[in-house]
């Protein structure tokens, strides 16, 4: 019989994983367990080389290499739930890369840490594995920020901080460090670097990257406990400018929609001077959705982005009485199926403190009597946020009545288990039992991606012929960096810590547009901020899961495409002069304009047309009634960035009842940079609003831009 050396033995080792369950109480060091349970299992000299790793937090088990004859005998000690190999899985990002088609193998440019990506935001958690610096070589040379009460490395190259009124009291940090974890989050999104299971609490495992690990980030702190101001704003695209960013990221807008001037409203105003300087501004469209007219980031030359959901739906059960009811949350809490008592606020009121079942029916923090609903499920009537429930006086979890939760397509995380659902599936709760389920997700390819119905919609309130938003991207139940002193729920007293954590909002979809123009930038850094954003809005997937049929007011051009956007074959430019002209049009004075552009040239020295002669990517027409009552005409210049002889037919879809002309309707391109015209003329009559699309095709590219018409205002 040949027998085996201990070299032998070491070669058919495997890893193996020995789940050891939760971790009990007063326990010593656990690798000293570990390593002991080894060592009755296998021997002392195997055992030292063959422990791997120890969980020493919420997890009890350990890694070790064995041997096939090891496995038995190690399941078989006392605590051992389970032994089973150390296999292989396949990454499962935060899931928004992977799921608009961005592997983390994409191609890359050998330039992307040349590109520098600057963040108005709440500031940055320095420490988070997603700004490690291995492997980067120091700051481009065009970088001239620095960086304020924080040591910065190679990734995180700037951070300044703005605060106007200087009140630091509070919880507001006199540095760029984040105490919201916002801020964290969206620069983690943008150019995060790749970091290995990274989950909340174990809820969408997977490695976390940004979509261009390799760019730097430079952080502006502009945002803080009480809000943003306007002038902290400001003052941060002035210094983004000066220190030389590539590109902007701004997850920050207004309640209402910007005034109707753009030189009332800062976003505008700093992203007019950041395209003055070659830089694109992308911005958040706002969380003001489903209504319609709600787009705040309305002016032509920034990139407003609107939140889709991605395929991957986070999912809270409850099961109440002998029914299992699927309901909307992040709840990391686990109540191990134990069953409790149900009680509704509005029978608990805490009359000590004043409340009635008027209040207490919200479960408003202390509204309700702590010694009735200790021990007990709580039942809400209203959609609140974490902090207006905080601890539901010392209740076990709530369960928030919500008959609209279909429509409901992010979560949120609470201070205790929780989750929205629909109680009207329900015929009765009395004398019934609940216990809430920690989160689960599954995939559902085929009603993603859908617009979300947080996100602002259009029409643009200030030129409605600038169709807004301008293009859409994943914004619902994304996984980034987060400060792990904030608790996942932000409600104050929350013990919970976590590196990483779900959010959702149009503020969550801008860093994914902003990593994008970062990309385009890094293989064509000659291009200009009309010329990227024109590839990104012209090669985006059109959008057909609309549950509220509010069409390219709710998406734009549709969804971002990044591996079609770096190569989109035609771009619409447009440069400075091209915004003077359209200001004129728009009626803006020579006065204004002088100062806004630092020149001083006047509408009457330059050839001024209305606002379909913008050399904009999509196509919107505004009526006052159902029958366009002239025809609008739109003028246009493409050029030539994908092959160097090539052909190009117009295609045009449109519904029954309007007219879409193109002409000519075929260019022939003989070299790369060659700027071809056509016209696009809209006649017919429109019920309500109607989509329709111009589509350029050589064969080898697809340039389309959507054409929106409707009648304005608009009806809700």
């Amino acid at each position: 019989m040949l027998q085996t050396t201990d070299a032998d033995s070491e070669e058919n080792t495997k890893s193996y994983i020995v789940y050891m369950g939760s971790p009990p109480s007063g326990e010593s060091p656990k690798s000293m367990l570990h390593m002991s349970m080894l060592q009755q299992a296998i021997g002392s000299e195997r055992a030292e080389n063959s422990l791997v790793h120890s969980y020493k937090r919420c997890i009890n088990g350990f890694v070790a290499n064995l041997n096939e004859e090891d496995v038995p005998k190690v399941a078989a000690m006392e605590g051992v739930v389970a032994v089973f190999p150390n296999g292989w899985k396949h990454l499962h990002t935060t899931r928004s890369w992977d799921f608009i088609g961005f592997p983390e193998q994409v191609k890359r440019a050998i330039t992307e840490s040349d590109i520098i990506i600057g963040m108005l935001d709440t500031g940055i958690w320095p420490d988070s594995p997603s700004f490690n610096d291995s492997g980067f070589g120091p700051p481009p040379s065009k970088w001239k920020g620095a960086c304020y009460n924080i040591t910065c490395n190679n990734k995180i190259i700037g951070a300044k901080y703005f605060r106007s009124d200087k009140n630091f009291s509070g919880d507001n940090i006199k540095s760029p460090i984040d105490s919201n974890g916002h801020g964290t989050h969206t620069a983690s999104t943008a150019a995060g670097g790749s970091v290995n299971s990274a989950s909340l609490y174990g809820l969408g495992l997977g490695t976390a990257r940004g979509g261009v690990p390799s760019a730097r980030i430079a952080v502006y702190k502009v945002c803080w406990s009480e809000g943003c101001r306007d002038a902290d704003i400001l003052a941060g695209f002035d210094e983004a400018i000066a220190d030389g960013v590539d590109i902007l990221s701004i997850s920050i807008g207004g309640k209402s929609p910007s005034p109707l001037n753009y030189f009332n409203d800062i976003f505008a105003i700093g992203a007019f001077h950041a395209m003055k300087h070659g830089i694109l501004t992308s911005a958040s469209a706002g969380n003001s959705g489903p209504l319609l007219m709600t787009t705040v980031s309305v002016a032509p030359w920034i990139l407003s982005v609107a939140a889709t959901t991605t395929d991957r739906n986070i999912v809270t059960k409850i099961q109440i009485g002998d029914d299992i009811l699927e309901g909307r949350s992040i709840n990391t809490f686990d109540l191990n199926s134990t069953r409790y008592p149900i009680v509704h606020g509005g029978d608990v009121p805490n009359t000590i403190k004043g409340y009635n079942s008027s209040v207490s029916r919200f479960c408003l923090e202390d509204s309700m009597d702590q010694n009735l609903v200790k021990g007990k499920i709580v039942i809400c009537d209203a959609q609140l946020e974490p902090k207006q429930i905080g601890f539901a006086s010392g209740a076990t979890g709530v369960i928030i009545n919500f008959s609209a939760v279909k429509f409901l397509d992010s979560g949120l995380a609470f201070a205790l288990p929780a989750s929205f659902v629909d109680l009207m599936t329900k015929t009765s709760i009395n004398d019934v039992t609940a216990t809430i389920l920690k989160s689960s997700h599954y995939y559902n390819d085929s009603l993603a991606p859908a617009a979300a119905t947080f996100s602002s919609r259009g029409p643009n309130l200030v030129t409605p012929d600038i169709l807004k938003p301008d293009i859409a991207a994943p914004g619902v139940n994304i996984l980034a960096a987060w400060n792990p002193n904030l608790p996942p729920s932000g409600v104050k007293g929350d013990k919970r810590q976590a590196h990483y954590n779900f959010d959702s909002g149009t503020s969550m979809s801008c860093p994914h547009a902003t990593a994008l123009a970062a990309y385009i930038k890094s293989f064509h850094p000659s291009w200009s901020p009309t010329a990227i954003k024109s590839a990104i809005m012209t090669t985006a997937t059109p959008i057909k899961s609309d549950l509220l049929n509010h069409a390219e007011f709710a998406y734009g051009a549709g969804n971002i495409n990044p591996t079609k956007a770096l190569n989109p074959g035609l771009v619409y430019d447009a440069n400075e002069t091209d915004y003077f002209k359209f200001l004129c049009g728009q009626g803006y004075n020579d006065s204004l304009l002088q100062v806004v552009t630092g020149e001083n040239r006047t509408c009457a020295e330059v050839t001024h047309g209305s606002v379909w002669d913008l050399n904009y990517p999509s196509f919107a027409v505004s009526t006052t009634s159902p029958r366009l009552d002239e025809a609008r005409v739109f003028t246009r210049t493409v050029t030539n960035v994908g092959s160097p002889t090539s052909i190009y037919e117009a295609t045009v879809t449109a519904p029954e009842g309007l007219d879409i002309q193109v002409n000519p309707r075929r260019l022939s391109f003989t070299s790369l940079g060659q700027k071809l015209s056509f016209n696009v003329t809209v006649s017919g009559f429109v019920s309500s609003m109607a989509s329709a699309s111009l589509t350029w095709d050589d064969g080898t590219y697809q340039v389309r831009s959507p054409i929106m018409v409707f009648i304005y205002p608009i009806n809700q």
